[in-house]
């Protein structure tokens, strides 16, 4: 069995994958400060809750944004799972040609959804991550990667209006009833939710326009349903897409 492991800024996401098929998934906090030992632990319990035995993991595949981490848990498939994950880096085969103007600033995250994202939909193809920041990549049909925008995320979003607002509230992030807000939770639900509606929305067209045909347009991430319910340019969701592109990129290196 394969052990993926995703880490974020906010979340740490992990998939056992059994061949193809992805048997379980979990997340958990994103802590710079908890040690290989605290994530093996409550891994390991996963695991033994999913029915899946550890020593059956001969394989492991990584990829990260917070580098601190990515030591933290290199430590842990060594020291628990007795093995040398792949580590998605410069110099990792992907299968992809990166065009932008300096590949190595390109997040390994955005390169392994974009190979997910041409293995699985064909290119062209636009891929939204409704992560820590609300990402947009462009592949190109022959499978390059092009490029794309960052945006904040939703959450972000909220919590600086919260944060920066006195007496604005943290608020739930669901679609209200309207988009005319009668109240002040129902205006910032509003504002946040449709706003990033037409966020989507404005900078996939200039996207499509950019790569002049139509492109298939995958969403991913925490909040990829909620905004995916409430427009029409999104063609897939898939929540499973960075695990996916990781066991893609393993599987790619192994047989080199």
């Amino acid at each position: 069995m394969l052990l993926a492991i995703d880490i974020g800024n906010t979340n740490v996401t992990v998939g056992v994958f059994k061949g193809e098929r992805l048997l379980a998934t979990w997340r958990a906090a994103s802590d710079v400060h908890k040690m290989p030992d605290e994530y093996a632990i409550l891994l390991l319990s996963l695991l033994n809750r999913q029915e899946l035995d550890a020593s059956d993991i001969k394989d492991g595949a990584l990829c990260s944004v917070v580098p601190p981490l990515t030591s933290v848990f290199e430590e842990l498939f060594q020291r628990y799972f007795d093995i040398n994950p792949l580590v998605v880096e410069a110099g990792i085969r992907t299968g992809l040609r990166i065009l932008s103007e300096n590949p190595r600033e390109v997040g390994a995250d955005r390169v392994v959804d974009a190979v997910a994202a041409f293995r699985l939909y064909g290119g062209p193809a636009i891929v939204v991550d409704f992560g820590t920041a609300t990402v947009f990549d462009a592949i190109s049909k022959e499978g390059d990667y092009l490029g794309g925008a960052i945006a904040p995320g939703i959450r972000i979003a909220a919590e600086a209006l919260f944060e920066r607002a006195s007496k604005l509230p943290r608020i739930e992030l669901i679609k209200p009833k309207s988009a005319i807000g009668k109240n002040t939770v129902t205006s910032m639900q509003s504002g946040i939710v449709f706003g990033y509606v037409g966020l989507i929305e404005g900078i996939v067209a200039r996207f499509q326009s950019e790569l002049g045909e139509k492109a298939r347009v995958v969403a991913t991430g925490g909040l990829a349903s909620i905004i995916a319910k409430e427009t029409r340019v999104i063609d897939v969701v898939d929540l499973d897409l960075t695990l996916v592109g990781l066991r893609l990129i393993h599987e790619l290196n192994k047989t080199h």
